[in-house]
């Protein structure tokens, strides 16, 4: 049985942890605020996620404009599931808006902050070409070629199938449609480890069940682009 001061010790411990933590994220907010900062990246050191979205920050050169917010991933703080109900990291807070997930943060980022492009639109401008491809896209595609040929225990990128994997499928197999119905050019040609990836990929029933009709996403990509 506890001791009726250790208890009490324990309750007057317990209150000032959660007092120290609120007063950690009302002075982030005060400083926030002096400083002209109104988007916040919370992130955890440790996170590699969360180092995604903190790499995206730095490049774009956003140091002045985007205030880290270190989060113990150990002992994260009662206020933070107020902030991010899903009490992950790395979230960016902009504008009254939260956003989750590392790669939609950087996507939103890129489109929202002034800075270097992380995101080049050399797809579209290949797309919309009025001369076929462009030489940038050729060389962009040869890029994913070689990057699928650095290991040689597999068909993706790190040569077994992994969470890489799942984040580019979509965009090359999407390269693969767009270009043979827009610009009448095959992807695949000369790149056989874009071939073997997107065969692969596409006998991963777990993947394969995500596609779409290829002809009414290529009529979705034609009205949106206006071609």
């Amino acid at each position: 049985m506890a001791q009726p001061g250790v208890t009490y010790y324990y309750l007057i411990f317990s209150v000032i942890h959660v007092h120290l933590h609120v007063c950690f994220f009302c002075c982030i907010l005060l400083c926030s605020h002096a400083c002209g900062w109104d988007c916040r990246l919370y992130m955890s050191y440790t996170c590699p996620y969360a180092q995604r979205a903190w790499i995206a920050r730095n490049c774009k050169g956003l140091q002045g404009k985007i205030v880290l917010v270190p989060i113990d991933m150990a002992d994260r703080p009662a206020w933070y599931k107020t902030v991010n109900p899903k009490n992950q990291v790395p979230c960016l807070e902009h504008d009254n808006k939260v956003i989750g997930e590392s790669l939609d943060l950087t996507k939103y980022m890129d489109s929202n902050f002034e800075g270097p492009k992380l995101f080049p639109d050399v797809v579209l401008a290949s797309l919309t070409s009025k001369g076929g491809v462009t030489a940038e896209a050729v060389a962009a595609l040869d890029k994913i070629e070689d990057s699928l040929s650095k290991f040689d225990d597999g068909p993706f990128f790190l040569g077994q199938f992994s969470l890489v994997d799942i984040a580019y499928a979509p965009f090359v197999d999407g390269f693969k449609v767009f270009f043979a119905g827009i610009q009448n050019y095959d992807t695949t040609a000369g790149r056989p480890n874009i071939q073997r990836f997107v065969e692969e990929m596409d006998s991963i029933a777990a993947y394969s069940k995500t596609k779409q009709d290829p002809q009414e996403l290529l009529a979705l990509t034609r009205n949106k682009l206006g071609i």
